[in-house]
């Protein structure tokens, strides 16, 4: 039989068997494992962690959103009372859980009497009415810095109240809207905080125009839980004596 002859190489090695050479093998593959950069093995632990997020995120389902509480005797903290010029008082169910930081800025200017006086200067029949200007030109605004976008799923849909903006996502201010009829294309452009849950009868019979001949005005705007009661209209004036015919025609005296 001949003699197996040495493994020649740069350097001679001795012949090894068939199982020294596979436990060398797998203690070189060993070696190999700990040499891997830490920074390749830190890769891989963040993918795993993001797809373990993933996996939750997806678990978890859409998100949910506080259905419309329509009882004006619950939560009057979250209830806006507008009283406007056509003698008529509406309620706004304002939504924190929809909106957060916009239902704080309503509630902050109403209760530092910004809305009060200001028009509906913007009025499209059809669609929605604006206010929140005090300037009535759709150009102005508080004091207080703009908001960031709060966009929701919740459709725009008859009564909902929405808040305005400029061009930029994160413009809103002051300024609100109120749709007459679904506007779905506004979803998720707008941050929508609320909805009319009273006297919608009265939002439908804001004057129309842009700005109107003779708008609709906000006389006060205050929320149910500070129990603010409507303005009062001043009484027309009383008669010193009834006007008859004859007085109407008769020649004025000098």
């Amino acid at each position: 039989m001949p003699r197996l002859k040495t493994l020649q190489g740069p350097a001679a090695l001795p012949f090894i068997t068939f199982r020294t050479a596979l436990a060398a093998m797998l203690l070189l593959a060993g070696f190999a494992a700990l040499l891997v950069p830490s920074n390749a093995r830190a890769q891989d632990m963040n993918a795993d962690q993001e797809a373990e997020e993933r996996d939750e995120v997806a678990s978890a389902g859409p998100r949910i959103y506080q259905p419309i509480n329509y009882d004006m005797s619950e939560d009057r903290e979250n209830i806006w009372l507008l009283d406007l010029s056509n003698g008529e008082r509406v309620a706004i169910r304002l939504m924190p859980g929809w909106a957060p930081d916009h239902v704080e800025r309503i509630k902050t200017l109403t209760r530092q009497g910004f809305y009060d006086g200001v028009i509906f200067h913007r009025v499209i029949d059809g669609f929605m009415a604006q206010s929140g200007d005090p300037t009535g030109t759709g150009q102005g605004g508080s004091e207080l810095s703009d908001l960031e976008a709060e966009f929701n799923s919740m459709p725009h849909v008859r009564g909902t109240v929405s808040m305005a903006r400029a061009n930029e996502e994160d413009s809103a201010n002051s300024q609100f809207f109120i749709v007459f009829y679904p506007r779905f294309s506004l979803d998720k452009r707008y941050t929508n905080f609320g909805r009319v849950i009273d006297n919608i009868a009265a939002v439908d019979e804001i004057n129309r125009g842009e700005p109107p001949q003779d708008p609709t005005r906000i006389l006060q705007a205050s929320l149910a839980s500070d129990n603010v009661p409507p303005p009062t209209s001043a009484a027309p004036r009383t008669m010193e004596q009834d006007i008859t015919a004859d007085m109407l025609s008769a020649p004025v005296q000098q």
